[in-house]
């Protein structure tokens, strides 16, 4: 169990753990290699070509842990909650995450809501109560946030 954590703090771990899984390197097909060598190019080969664009570094081990430990935090929500609650965390706009999930986006955005709550709640090893409303959730959630 963690401490108590707001949902903003919440979506910045899963906003972090997007980008960590992004940064993450590709898969290769094992057995599969080049046995040419590598072309020397020069300088008039070179000219008009568009630079090759520069990759960020794989994140550290550390960051990877918090991602693993975000990714399991989605386990605990509807199915529908977590796609929200990734695309919104893998810097989708609210209009093509509307589109996917087949939701308004006052209803997206407090589904969403309710998830980072539910997140919360869950990790200081509260249960949300089932009878109430998502939206009487958030409040609690946010009133005692402050």
């Amino acid at each position: 169990m963690l401490a108590k954590q707001r949902p903003s703090e919440i979506e910045a771990r899963l906003v972090e753990a997007a980008d960590v899984l992004k940064r993450l390197p590709g898969l290769r097909v094992p057995g599969f290699f080049n046995t040419w060598p590598t072309m020397m190019r020069e300088f008039s080969d070179l000219v008009g070509q568009e630079p090759v664009p520069m990759r960020r570094p794989p994140p550290p081990a550390a960051a990877i842990s918090r991602m693993e430990q975000a990714l399991d935090w989605l386990l605990w929500l509807e199915p529908q909650d977590a796609k929200i609650v990734w695309l919104r965390a893998s810097g989708d706009r609210w209009k093509t995450i509307c589109c996917k999930v087949g939701l308004s986006r006052n209803a997206a955005n407090e589904r969403w809501l309710y998830a980072l709550c539910v997140i919360s709640w869950k990790l200081q090893g509260r249960q949300p109560p089932l009878r109430r409303s998502r939206r009487h959730i958030i409040e609690i959630t946010l009133a005692t946030e402050h």
